[in-house]
């Protein structure tokens, strides 16, 4: 299959990209600014993908609050642009929309876990921006007919990830205490559960939902286990066999922040067979590891 893969240069679409030529598929990148529509259209015309992976997005919830407007233009505009350049192509491709369990906000006990069903309420310029990006998908299918399937990633973590999302921050101040003798590291709220993926099982999962998804359709992309932030530092600092104090810090806690996430991903796995393969210990261990290496390869 020839696919084209928007933000392959950000850490899912690394692994994203090995994934998919490992399966044969002829894989083109173009680095390309989503909010500027004419580059985005030349570069699908110029490439004639059968399947689009849209995973160019500002991706930081903590940030977004900071930088709103960017958000938007880049996840909601720049998925615009992009709809509309796919629409132009004959035949059309199937486009994968990668949206975020964050649209789904506050919710209560009574309504985990979560089903794509689930009422929509976004509670950071981030979860606003990927409502908005998801449903132009929708409107791009049922008035144009293209084929737009959507993914709410609930979140992943892997060796590779950037040091501002909480997993990665976290391994990485252990990492870096270990090699340097610190006594500590600094945290946020350790109160919010989330259900955690490997970014080995989401980039399989992804793929799947284009060969054998449903257009118009939404799919919960998680493992259906929410695990304590607080319970994830523990099982890093068992993992490492570091003594370290965990110390809260005020500019690490978010303005607004969602207590519970944990999605239902029974839709994705009777659309596609997709079990969870990576267990979460032995992805703790790997982004652990990765961050190891990384500091004493960078000093």
């Amino acid at each position: 299959m020839r696919v084209v893969v928007t933000g392959a240069s950000g850490f899912v679409g690394r692994w994203l990209l090995d994934h998919l030529r490992a399966m044969d598929d002829e894989v083109l990148a173009p680095e390309v600014d989503v909010t500027h529509a004419d580059r985005v259209r030349d570069a699908l015309d110029d490439a004639r993908p059968e399947a689009i992976y849209h995973l160019a997005a500002l991706a930081h919830v903590g940030e977004s609050w900071a930088a709103p407007r960017e958000t938007f233009e880049v996840n909601a505009t720049g998925t615009l642009n992009l709809l509309e350049a796919a629409r132009s192509l004959t035949p059309l491709p199937t486009v994968l929309l990668v949206g975020s369990a964050e649209v789904y906000g506050r919710v209560t006990a009574a309504e985990l876990p979560l089903r794509e069903d689930a009422p929509l309420r976004p509670v950071s310029p981030y979860a606003a921006s990927k409502v908005s990006a998801e449903f132009l998908g929708l409107q791009a299918h049922l008035a144009h007919g293209l084929p737009v399937i959507r993914v709410r990633a609930f979140n992943h973590i892997g060796p590779g990830q950037a040091p501002t999302f909480v997993v990665s921050s976290i391994a990485r101040q252990i990492a870096d205490a270990s090699r340097h003798g610190r006594s500590s590291i600094r945290v946020g709220n350790l109160t919010p559960r989330r259900d955690f993926t490997d970014v080995r099982d989401v980039v399989r999962a992804y793929r799947l939902l284009v060969e054998r998804g449903t257009p118009g359709d939404v799919y919960n992309v998680c493992a259906g286990e929410a695990v304590a932030i607080a319970d994830v530092v523990d099982a890093l600092l068992e993992i490492s066999g570091a003594r370290l104090e965990v110390v809260q810090d005020p500019d690490r806690v978010r303005a607004v922040d969602v207590p519970v996430l944990l999605g239902d991903p029974g839709r994705l796995q009777r659309a596609t067979g997709w079990r969870r393969e990576q267990r979460l210990e032995a992805s703790l261990a790997d982004v652990l590891d990765y961050w190891r290496s990384e500091l004493a390869r960078t000093g």
